[in-house]
């Protein structure tokens, strides 16, 4: 049974020690972000990636430091514009390469995380 066909991913919040620069560096991809709380929740980013929300939240008061091994893959219609605002602002973007995949960019965000990105 191919359980993808039945759901779709509503929801994916990433946990920042450096939320405000980290929103920055993913608006480097194209994204758009609000800023906002829900009830006793600490303010956090927002987007919206097709069918799922991106969020990206402040550490735990517990935590001392963000997860770097979550990786994200996304798929881009301006992949090379993009790769572009990307190198011109410093990031660390591996060269494009082909991949049974599809072409394909890997680009480390400010806190470790890799993000796939795909043309």
């Amino acid at each position: 049974m191919n359980i993808s066909t039945t759901m779709d991913l509503k929801l994916l919040v990433i946990l920042s020690a450096i939320p405000d620069k980290l929103a920055e560096f993913y608006m480097l991809l194209g994204l758009t972000f609000d800023y906002h709380k829900h009830g006793q929740s600490p303010y956090h980013y927002s987007t919206q990636i097709g069918p799922t929300v991106l969020e990206i939240y402040p550490l735990a008061k517990s935590q001392e430091a963000a997860d770097p091994t979550l990786r994200i893959g996304i798929s881009l219609n301006d992949f090379d514009n993009c790769i572009n605002r990307l190198e011109k602002a410093g990031a660390n973007v591996q060269p494009p390469i082909q991949t049974e995949w599809g072409f394909m960019a890997i680009v480390i965000d400010p806190e470790g995380r890799k993000i796939a990105l795909y043309k």
